[in-house]
C-alpha cells in the first residue's frame, strides 16, 4: 500500500514538474512571440520609411529637373512664392503639395558679424537698426545679450578679426531658421523674457551665410514697413496686389511703390537686389504614400539643388 502511495506521489510530482516546465516554455514562447511581433512591426515601419524615402528621392529629382529646364526662373518662382501648388489624381492615389519661398527676402542675420568689413557697413548697419527697432516694438528684455548670442553663433566676437581666422567663415554662420529658433529658446531660458516669443522673426530676417542682398520684391510687408518707414497697411496692400492687370507679376515694382508712397528707395538701394532676381529658394514638399503623409525640403540656389532633408512621417 505504501509502495502504491509512493508511486502515486511520484507521478503527481512529475506531473507538477512537467506542468511547471510547460508553463515556463509557454512563457518563453509568448515572450519570444512578442519580441518577434514588435521586431516585425519595426521592420515594417523601417520598410515603409525606406519606401517613402525612395519616393522622396524620385520626387526630388523630378521637381529639380523641371526647375532646371524652366528658362525663366523669375516667372516660375514668382508663381511658387505666392501659390501653394497641390497636385492630385482623380482617384486620390497620388497627392503632392509643393511650396517654395525665397531664401533672401529678409535681413540676413549673419550681417550682424560684418562690422569689420568696411565695404559691407550698410548690411551690418541695417541689421543693428532692425534689432534696436524690434527692442522698442516688442520690448525685448535684454537685446544686448541677444546680440551677443548671435555673435557667438555666427562666429563673430564684435572685435577686429582677420578674415582667414574668423569663425564666421569656419562655421558658416546661422544657416536656418531652426538654428536661430534654438538660439532664441536659449536666450529666453537664460534671460526669462517671455515677450521674445511674440516676434515673427521670419518676417524680418533670412538665414543664409552668403546672401549679400535683400530680395525686396518678395519681402514681407512688415520688413518693407520697417525699411522705408511706410505704414504697414499700405505695405500689405502692395504685397498682396497683382497689379492693375490682375496678372501675377504685373504689379508695380518695389522701387515704384516706395516712390509713390513717399518713401526713400535710394536710402536702401545698396542692400536691395533691385530688378535682379535672386535665384535662391527653399522648397517644401509633402506627399501621400500608403495613406501616410511624408515631407522633405531642399534648397535651389543658382540653378543647383542642395541640402535635401527628409522629415519622414508627418
Amino acid at each position: 500500500m505504501d509502495k502504491i502511495q509512493n508511486i502515486e506521489s511520484s507521478v503527481k510530482s512529475r506531473q507538477g514538474f512537467a506542468l511547471m516546465i510547460t508553463l515556463s516554455v509557454l512563457s518563453v514562447i509568448i515572450a519570444l512571440t512578442m519580441v518577434l511581433l514588435s521586431y516585425f512591426e519595426e521592420v515594417q515601419q523601417d520598410a515603409s520609411d525606406t519606401k517613402a524615402l525612395i519616393q522622396a528621392d524620385i520626387y526630388y529629382a523630378d521637381i529639380t529637373g523641371i526647375f532646371k529646364r524652366f528658362k525663366n526662373k523669375k516667372t516660375l518662382f514668382s508663381l511658387l512664392y505666392t501659390t501653394v501648388l497641390p497636385l492630385q489624381t482623380e482617384d486620390g492615389r497620388f497627392s503632392l503639395v509643393l511650396q517654395c519661398e525665397p531664401l533672401s527676402s529678409g535681413v540676413n542675420i549673419n550681417w550682424l558679424g560684418l562690422e569689420n568689413e568696411g565695404k559691407k557697413e550698410d548690411l551690418q548697419s541695417v541689421t543693428k537698426d532692425l534689432f534696436e527697432w524690434l527692442e522698442e516694438e516688442y520690448e525685448i528684455e535684454d537685446v544686448g545679450r541677444l546680440q551677443e548670442m548671435v555673435y557667438e553663433e555666427i562666429g563673430s566676437k564684435n572685435k577686429p578679426v582677420l578674415k582667414e581666422q574668423s569663425r564666421l567663415h569656419q562655421k558658416n554662420g546661422i544657416i536656418s531658421y531652426q538654428q536661430f529658433a534654438e538660439l532664441i529658446s536659449r536666450y529666453q531660458f537664460e534671460v526669462d523674457d517671455p515677450k521674445i516669443g511674440n516676434i515673427p522673426w521670419k518676417k524680418y530676417f533670412s538665414f543664409s551665410p552668403k546672401a549679400e542682398k535683400i530680395d525686396g520684391e518678395y519681402s514681407s510687408p512688415e520688413l518693407i514697413s520697417f525699411l522705408f518707414d511706410i505704414d504697414l497697411s499700405t505695405a500689405k496692400e502692395w504685397t498682396s496686389s497683382t497689379g492693375d492687370e490682375g496678372v501675377l507679376g504685373s504689379k508695380a515694382t518695389l522701387e515704384a511703390f516706395i516712390s509713390e508712397s513717399g518713401g526713400d528707395y535710394a536710402q536702401r538701394k545698396n542692400i536691395l537686389a533691385g530688378k535682379k532676381f535672386l535665384d535662391e529658394t527653399e522648397c517644401s514638399v509633402s506627399y501621400m504614400l500608403a495613406e501616410e503623409r511624408y515631407r522633405f525640403r531642399f534648397e535651389y540656389i543658382q540653378g543647383e539643388a542642395k541640402h535635401f532633408e527628409f522629415y519622414g512621417k508627418q
